[in-house]
Order: structure tokens, then sequence, then C-alpha cells
């Protein structure tokens, strides 16, 4: 999440479909081992709050049987450093057997997971979650704590010093090194995984008189490229097959291109965060303001340079219910969907705040817009894909190639036809109403095909 006193806007775009001409090179899209064209559609999934013994103890099997039975195919897993190696060298196999609880609830479910190497505010050593108090070094630098603005902390002097020890440290570099190796040699193998987020939301020192876009980028060319270059080849000393997921600063929320340089691995995947801190700050949605607009222009300009897929890692405002949100959620998943790989939403949990679905697992407030019908899985070339939130109509074009592509939705009253054009067919033309669901659509290889898939009327 990024919280504090950055101000941008907002503006309403157009849905436009995959494939139309929209000007600048488009990112390339995410493939499994079968070379099916992938979709990731989902939410974060955490426990901040315990640590220890109690650690994760927060998620249960339920956050998975919901997405699941919600149509969603993703989560993005929250771990924390400071619990899997709370002294050094020292690794929790009590935190990992957890970890591997969790996944196997998303294998019964089919969903995806990808292990996000989570922080807030550093660590503990600052009242936050992740890099351990043994790797925090300061040199006696303030740390003034903000709880009611806790991004701003990120610009404490002690907390920005923190971050250049992380990036620079031999030592440091080492241990994070280590850390990762323990991680994907435990976990390279479980169905469940589809990669690693490198670290979530890095920040560093920003030097005086220098301008924050500017601090942004230098972070991002001389500290963040290099620390994702160390830390992919420590995966792949484990790991050959999953992705790598890295992130830009926070900083590209508002519309300011990343300076990272290239990541030298051919199965990674860039993971910005999609966040508007006026709107986390408590203003409504503006249509008029630009932000939506200048955020995926920002976004896409590094991953279409260098060919790498877009996975949003997080999104979401916290005041969902304000007057214009509903116009925000149809704006952003319009952008989202046409340049992403996927995203994951923030938070899957039962309450209040960020959370998807209040503690009955109803939808909160706009947010059942994201359980919205998708193909997870598309044996060939996408050429064109569109979803009508007016009519809830989705249609998918693709070049098939040899294979079943799946076109998945979620439970809807009346249930949901599927009409398929070309050499193809499906052998579930229409599909229920209480249920999540997929159409399974067979295709003459080298065909064009299209995939329309629109809601029935309720009886």
């Amino acid at each position: 999440m990024l919280v504090g006193s950055l101000l941008l806007g907002a503006v309403s775009t157009p849905a436009v479909a995959a494939g139309a001409d929209t000007g600048p090179p488009q990112p390339p899209r995410l493939t499994d081992d079968r070379g099916r064209v992938l979709t990731l559609r989902g939410w974060n999934i955490e426990d901040k709050k315990h640590r220890g013994e109690q650690a994760l103890s927060a998620i249960t099997e339920r956050h998975f049987r919901d997405l699941r039975d919600q149509g969603f195919n993703f989560a993005r897993l929250l771990v924390f450093w400071d619990d899997l190696e709370p002294r050094r060298s020292h690794y929790s196999t009590d935190y990992l057997k957890k970890i591997e609880r969790i996944l196997d609830w998303a294998r019964r479910y089919r969903v995806h997971v990808l292990i996000d190497a989570h922080q807030d505010v550093f660590g503990p050593a600052f009242g936050h979650r992740g890099i351990p108090a043994w790797a925090t070094r300061t040199d006696g630098l303030p740390f003034e704590p903000r709880p009611d603005d806790w991004f701003s902390e990120y610009f404490e002097p002690a907390v920005q010093r923190a971050f250049t020890h992380l990036y620079t440290d031999a030592d440091l570099q080492r241990a994070q090194a280590r850390m990762w190796r323990v991680l994907a040699a435990r976990f390279a193998d479980h169905p469940a995984v589809i990669g690693y987020d490198l670290i979530n939301e890095p920040m560093g020192e920003i030097r005086a008189g220098e301008e924050l876009p500017t601090a942004a980028r230098r972070i991002e060319a001389e500290q963040l490229t290099p620390m994702y270059n160390r830390l992919a080849d420590a995966i792949r000393s484990v790991d050959d097959d999953n992705w790598i997921f890295f992130e830009p600063t926070p900083i590209v929320g508002e519309g300011v291109p990343t300076g990272l340089g290239r990541i030298d691995d051919p199965k990674s995947v860039y993971a910005p965060h999609f966040y508007n801190s006026a709107m986390e700050a408590g203003d409504d949605y503006d249509p008029a303001a630009g932000w939506i607009e200048a955020y995926e222009a920002a976004v896409t300009d590094y991953p279409a340079r260098y060919g790498v897929p877009v996975v949003v890692g997080e999104w979401g405002p916290l005041n969902n219910a304000l007057p214009n949100m509903g116009r925000f959620y149809r704006d952003a998943l319009a952008s989202l969907n046409r340049y992403s790989s996927g995203w994951a939403s923030y938070v899957w949990c039962y309450g209040g705040g960020y959370c998807a679905v209040d503690e009955k697992g109803r939808f909160r407030t706009n947010k059942e817009q994201t359980a919205a019908p998708y193909a997870p899985a598309v044996v060939g070339e996408p050429t064109a894909e569109e979803h009508t939130p007016e009519t809830g109509a989705y249609r998918l074009e693709y070049r098939a190639g040899h294979g079943i592509t799946e076109v998945r939705v979620p439970p809807r009253p009346g249930g949901w036809q599927v009409r398929v054009a070309g050499p193809a067919g499906t052998a579930t033309p229409v599909l229920p109403s209480d249920r999540t669901a997929v159409a399974r659509v067979h295709a003459r290889p080298g065909a064009t095909v299209t995939v329309v898939v629109t809601p029935r009327n309720r009886r």
C-alpha cells in the first residue's frame, strides 16, 4: 500500500480491445511451461499482525476456497524475512512449514501463488515488518514514528540509510541472497508457485536537494537493478522454472517512468503497484485529473522496451464507497486489462478497510467489479480481448494453437451463454449461475477463433 502526502489525480480511459492500434508497443504476455498465454486475476493474502509461533495464522483455507468460488486464480502471498530468519543464519523450519500449508491450500483450489518478500518501512526496527532487525543499519540517524501517515516514515533518515546499507553492504547482500535461496529451494517444485516477488515497494536514500522523481530513478538504476540481478542469480541456483517478479519504487504510482535497467533473466516480470496518493489519503476519484492515463504511460514504457510481461502486484483504494469509486473501478480495470498479464488487488480479507469482502464473504461496495469473465489460459495468440462492464459481456479473439483454451466466469444469477465462432467449439455453451465455471474451447490450430460470453437472463 502507498499512503503519503504526494498528490496526483486520475483520468477516465476508454476500454480498448487488446490487439487494437493503441500506439506504442505493448508489453508481451505471461506464458506457462506449455506455451499458453496466462491471465492472472486475484488478490493479496496477508497476515501482518501475527509473528513467531502465530505467524500466518490469520490465513486459512477459506481464503483460497473463496477466491476460487469468485472466479479468481491468483494470490500474492506476503511473507516476511524477519519471521523466516529471526536470527542471522537461523531459518525457521516452522515458518517454512506454514508457508507450505498455505501453498497446499492454493493447489487444492487451483490458485497460482506469487511469494512476496514483503517489507513496510523496512522492518521491525521501525515498528513494521520485513527486513530483520539484525540486518538494519542506521548509522545512528534519527527516526520519528508517524502513525497517522506511515508512508512518510520512509523519508526518515534512519530508514533511508537502512535501505542504502541493504543495497551496498556486501554481507547484507549475501544474507538477502541466502534468504531467497532458502525460499526458492524449498518451494521451487510446489505446483502452486508461479514466481517470487523480490522485495515489496523498495525505497532508498534521497540526496540533499534531490527531487523525489529524480531520486527514485537513480535508486532504481544504481541500486535496485544490481540487487535484482544478484537475487535472480541466487534463485536460479536452485530454481530454473518459476518467474521472477521485480518492482520499481512506489513513485511510479505518480506517473514517473522507472529508471530500472535490464534484469538479465529470461523469465522476469515487471510488477509495479497502482496507487494514487491523493485517494489513499481519503480523496475521491477525480475522472478529469489525468492519473490513470499518466500511470499507464509510465508503467508500459519499461516492459515494452525490455520485452517483459507486466503483472500489477497491488491496487485498490481504501475508501471504496465514495461517490466516484464505481467509475474508478471501471476505468482502472479497463486500463489494467489493456496492458497487463494480470493483477492482484489489495487485500482478500473479511471486514472493513481494504478488505475485499465483509465478514460474511460478500463483496464490499464496488469491489464486485473485480469478478468478471476472463481467459486464464489461451492456447495460441490473443488478438483482441474486451470486457463491457455495462452488459457484463466478454469477448476473446485468438489465433489457435494446439490445445484447449479456458474462459472463466464468476457466479452470476441466470448463468452465462458461451458462443464460439470459427472452426472451434465448446462442450459447455451454457455455464451455471451458482458457482464459478470454465468453458474449454477446442479449435483447429492456426484458425482465428472468437469466443463471446454473455449473461443469461435470470429465470
